[in-house]
């Protein structure tokens, strides 16, 4: 298969810009990450923005000048400087946004570099507000966000619950720079020839699962597998970030915590708790996506309570294993008028032989999708940052989806799962 795992970011032209709330301190940090990734970067501080994180430490980490107030009508510059900077950019960060840099925004005032470059922009603009609990549960404020929700260019990251630099508990928190680095990408994905975002999964909810299970043993002793949950999550992240409210069953993932933000979680542990919390959760769901690696075997009569020895272990395992249920089939069968089902299958095997095995699988499943992804191959699958493999229909016919990011390979099932009603009687 066709790999694709070129850096998704490498040479994109990024204009990431920090005012002035005390988050900018996180700013470096994402410049940083953006550059790792091969993008080209720049950076804008507005006067406040400048008292908090060093301009020249900005400059250092974008291998380029770090632009301020007084750059802004520089004799020396050929054009507006504000125009050249919003033309040149392929995507605008703003983090952190403070609440004065979104009045003026949502006002349409250009005093200074960065409002004149807001107001100028015609690409996509990531914004990651932050600020004091108070100021922002301030209905201007409210007001003033409210506006930049309803740009059609704008993906707007809400503050965070936490301990924030005023000792306050509360939102306020910007996203993490992991977070904003996913909807840089995202928006990168999403945007069309005049910069407006895909927002086609506002007003759906989805139904994600992620991660392994885990079946107990005894009190030391596991049975599990080698998922990381990196799949699914950014399925479920995705989605958000083109709108959509998302459930999150996860076992133990092993993922950048940041990654879990905006959506609602729900942890479990074994196979019978993520049944469980299916059952109360899929009628709520216009789509539910089963990317978790169920384990596949568990003790008939649960765990024991005292741990045992390797002799009583071998004997239990010989005798008292039953299968775990098939919980993908299970909510097929269970599932609402007009839902659709993504399923997940991992598979070993050459090309041929992993599109053949997902078709009988999604034949007997009954989902309407699967995606059948080979995990015996270097640099793809389980713990991997990339994945790829093939989309099976009803029609049981196989697509071939290249090895990718898997936050670009989620994009993709994402938009397969909205072609669905085109071609069946599923309407969501």
């Amino acid at each position: 298969m066709k790999n694709e795992t070129a850096g998704t970011l490498a040479g994109r032209r990024l204009l990431v810009a920090a005012s002035g709330s005390i988050a900018a301190v996180k700013t470096p940090l994402l410049v940083s990450a953006l550059v790792k990734a091969g993008a080209e970067v720049r950076c804008v501080v507005t006067p406040s923005a400048a008292k908090l994180v060093s301009p020249l430490a900005l400059a250092s980490l974008s291998r380029h000048r770090c632009y301020q107030d007084e750059d802004q009508w520089n004799p020396s510059e050929p054009r507006p400087l504000h125009i050249a900077l919003a033309e040149w950019a392929e995507l605008v960060v703003v983090a952190p946004l403070s609440a004065s840099s979104l009045g003026r925004w949502s006002q349409g005032l250009g005093d200074g570099l960065l409002a004149s470059i807001l107001l100028a922009c015609e690409r996509p603009v990531v914004v990651a507000a932050a600020m004091n609990t108070g100021m922002w549960s301030s209905p201007a404020v409210q007001r003033n966000w409210q506006y930049l929700k309803d740009d059609p260019k704008v993906l707007p990251l809400a503050p965070e619950a936490g301990l924030l630099a005023c000792d306050r508990l509360g939102e306020g928190r910007m996203a993490a720079p992991e977070l904003i680095e996913l909807a840089v990408l995202s928006g990168l994905l999403q945007a069309d020839q005049v910069g407006h975002l895909r927002r086609d999964w506002s007003g759906r909810r989805l139904l994600v699962t992620a991660g392994p299970t885990v079946e107990s043993l005894d009190p030391a002793r596991l049975l599990s597998n080698r998922s990381s949950g990196r799949m699914g999550v950014l399925l479920a992240q995705a989605a958000r970030l083109r709108g959509a409210c998302v459930d999150l069953v996860h076992g133990p993932v092993t993922v950048p915590e940041a990654w879990l933000e905006g959506l609602t979680l729900h942890p479990v542990g074994s196979a019978r708790q993520m049944q469980s919390v299916l059952a109360a959760l899929q009628s709520q769901a216009d789509a539910v996506a089963m990317a978790a690696a169920v384990a596949d075997l568990r003790l008939a009569d649960g765990p024991q309570v005292q741990k045992t020895s390797k002799d009583c272990l071998l004997a239990s395992l010989a005798t008292g294993l039953e299968l775990v249920p098939d919980l993908l089939a299970e909510l097929v069968g269970n599932r609402p008028e007009g839902q659709v089902v993504l399923g997940f299958a991992a598979l070993t095997g050459d090309d041929s032989e992993v599109q053949k095995l997902g078709a009988a699988k999604r034949l007997l499943k009954g989902c309407d999708l699967l995606f059948a992804n080979p995990i015996d191959r270097p640099g793809q699958g389980f713990e991997e940052n990339a994945n790829g493999g093939w989309l099976v229909g009803a029609d049981g016919i196989a697509r071939a989806l290249p090895v990718t990011s898997k936050l670009v390979l989620a994009h993709q099932l994402l938009d397969a799962l909205l072609e669905i009603p085109k071609t069946s009687s599923a309407a969501f």
